[in-house]
């Protein structure tokens, strides 16, 4: 974990333990932090911001594809560059094979790895509170994934939302 996550975490903790709303959203703990100069904007913090955001806008990218599906347009590998483990982005129209190929697994186990969280979080739930029914918790995606697919051919992309 970064310093950086750290000392967001402890804004989090300071919000909490000085008596703010709880729960509380992200936007409600950035202006209470700012009011009470929590958070030090600096240059590296600019800098890191502007990265997060640029990267954001390169996942929010979409093309329609010959077949009239909408494809995410920049897609992120990790490599070795210089020595240093970084992301490097390129564009799936112009992207070579082994690019694609990492940028497709990296995808992947990030989802992997959420699952293996959300699971670990609602074991843990549960184990908590015994006497209340477990909650249930399915990782196979594949029925979720051929649903989507299927309303897709009967709606347009952009009207499908995933409900939380």
């Amino acid at each position: 974990m970064s310093d950086y996550t750290k000392q967001l975490q402890k804004i989090v903790k300071d919000y909490i333990q000085n008596g703010q709303k709880w729960p509380a959203s992200a936007a409600e703990i950035t202006d209470w932090a700012l009011k009470n100069n929590k958070y030090d904007v600096r240059t590296p913090t600019i800098q890191r911001i502007v990265r997060r955001d640029i990267a954001q806008a390169m996942r929010e990218e979409y093309i329609i594809d010959p077949k009239g599906r909408r494809v995410r347009a920049k897609h992120p590998a990790k490599v070795t560059r210089d020595g240093k483990q970084t992301m490097l982005w390129d564009d799936i129209r112009t992207a070579p094979r082994p690019h694609m190929e990492m940028a497709f697994m990296n995808r992947r186990n990030h989802i992997v790895g959420e699952c293996r969280q959300v699971k670990t979080d609602v074991d843990s739930y549960n184990d908590a509170n015994p006497k209340q029914q477990p909650i249930q918790m399915i990782l196979d995606f594949t029925q979720d994934v051929e649903e989507l697919e299927l309303m897709a051919e009967y709606f347009d992309e952009d009207e499908l939302e995933v409900v939380a």
